[in-house]
């Protein structure tokens, strides 16, 4: 039963574990260029260049790919996008 006035919610989505600005932080935490995350990741420059320009979302696969980089260099994003930070 539906409440009278009551709002549908769409569906939750399924956000990505790092937002552009994360993966700046990130790289700049570790001094690291575009191009050692892109090698560190597997990935090629130009996806994080687009990516942290905001030209283009990542698939899920290509941001687990930077976050799994990140995590080995022992960095860490705190929750609700609210940072990154060095590994405990």
């Amino acid at each position: 039963m539906v409440e009278i006035g009551a709002c549908a919610r769409p569906p939750a989505s399924k956000s990505l574990p790092l937002s552009p600005a994360q993966c700046r932080a990130a790289r700049g935490l570790l001094d690291w260029t575009q191009e050692r995350l892109a090698e560190t990741a597997g990935i090629s420059r130009s996806t994080v260049r687009d990516f942290e320009s905001g030209r283009h979302e990542l698939h899920r696969s290509t941001a687990d790919l930077i976050v799994a980089a990140f995590a080995t260099a022992g960095a860490e994003f705190l929750p609700e996008g609210d940072g990154v930070r060095f590994a405990r």
